[in-house]
């Protein structure tokens, strides 16, 4: 399966001069691209690449410091997010009060993808979400932080922005753990204004060392740990049901052939 890699940014550093958020206004029109936080004192944890197995460690960990995070999620990545075991998981974090946001159905690089297999990527994880938990997201993260033009215009006509990063863990590029440690140490240190933190609920060693040590590490320098949504001072859902999704047989993954519920 894969991993994220850093496209945008030089690994294990804090970009401290933030540009505004990225309005085109040119015919066709593309999507806001959003690479900080607006809000001070805050931070934003984001977890890529799930629902996977730490998903709900990671969540308790977040519920149990008073904290909120943020995971963007593949349809059909690691698992496929229809099986009850991994819906399961996905509205664990939801309820907790944790934002999902999308990550595409199965982790392309988005800008090596024609318009037709790009929309296909951005509506099966959006409609998969709709299913799961009941909610539209308007935002999404391209895989490996790659875009160019045609993503911005796909997501705009999903109604989505896109959210990528200012602080790399480093760890789905190979980082050790003293390492990602070392990178949120070295960003608190300079004391920015906020950040919005990538890291990867598939790395054990994220969900069982680095997490507890980043809530621990940016809330003893006083920063409030909140959503993506909160963040950036937007809501965190176009549309929220009453209540999410309960499991069928129409829930599978397009590429399992027998529609594996398991």
């Amino acid at each position: 399966m894969l991993f994220e890699t850093v496209v945008l940014l030089l690994p294990f550093t804090l970009s401290l001069a933030r540009p505004p958020p990225i309005i085109d206004d040119a015919s066709p029109p593309r999507a806001t691209v959003y690479s900080g936080c607006k809000v001070n004192n805050t931070v934003a944890l984001t977890f890529d690449d799930g629902p996977y197995i730490h998903m709900n460690n990671i969540s308790d960990m977040l519920t149990n410091a008073s904290a909120k995070g943020t995971f963007f999620v593949n349809g059909h990545n690691y698992d496929c997010i229809y099986d009850k075991k991994v819906a399961a998981r996905v509205q664990y974090a939801y309820e907790q009060g944790h934002q999902i946001a999308a990550h595409t159905w199965s982790h392309p690089d988005l800008s090596s993808l024609n318009m037709t297999e790009m929309a296909d990527e951005f509506t099966k994880i959006n409609d998969a979400l709709l299913k799961v938990l009941g909610i539209k997201t308007p935002f999404m993260r391209p895989p490996y932080g790659s875009y160019n033009n045609l993503v911005r215009q796909v997501a705009y006509q999903m109604n989505q922005s896109l959210v990528v990063w200012d602080l790399d863990s480093g760890d789905s590029v190979g980082a050790t753990l003293q390492e990602s440690e070392g990178n949120y140490t070295m960003a608190i240190a300079s004391r920015p204004a906020n950040i919005l933190a990538l890291n990867h609920e598939t790395v054990k060693t994220t969900a069982a060392s680095l997490v507890p040590f980043a809530i621990n590490a940016l809330q003893n320098a006083g920063y409030q740990l909140v959503t993506v949504a909160d963040c950036l001072g937007l809501d965190a859902y176009s549309y929220q049901a009453d209540q999410v999704g309960t499991w069928d047989k129409s829930w599978f993954c397009p590429e399992d052939e027998d529609g594996d519920d398991n």
